[in-house]
């Protein structure tokens, strides 16, 4: 019997779009409904719409942060159960912490390699 692929239907937010639209199309291929924003307020339309079950989110996107969408989406009932996983390049200790404290799950590196990618889907 062929493996069984659990289809999760994915947000991928980031400003930097050919980041984006780079990750939604390999989660696409592993057989992922994925989708993409390029800024907060798109990511919190988008996810108020198809209420993904996980959300890579960066954190250093113009206008509105990572955080900011972490922390708006962590206080609606409907999305609160989302998982988020921060994509970004920051890693210091002071981002950790913040990253914690918005409710994210999660937190990848950039440039997070397509392996720690599918293991955060678990």
């Amino acid at each position: 019997m062929a493996n069984q692929i659990h289809t999760l239907r994915i947000l991928v937010v980031d400003d930097n779009q050919d980041a984006a639209d780079m990750i939604a199309e390999f989660l696409v291929l592993c057989g992922h409904d994925a989708h993409v924003a390029y800024n907060g307020s798109a990511a919190i339309e988008v996810a108020n719409l198809i209420v993904p079950h996980v959300l890579f989110l960066d954190l250093g996107m113009p206008g509105m942060s990572g955080l900011d969408v972490a922390t708006t989406l962590r206080g609606c009932a409907a999305l609160s159960h989302i998982k988020l996983v921060a994509l970004t390049a920051w890693g210091d200790e002071e981002t950790r912490t913040k990253v914690k404290h918005a409710g994210f799950d999660q937190h990848l590196l950039k440039p997070a390699c397509l392996d720690d990618i599918l293991k955060s889907l678990s």
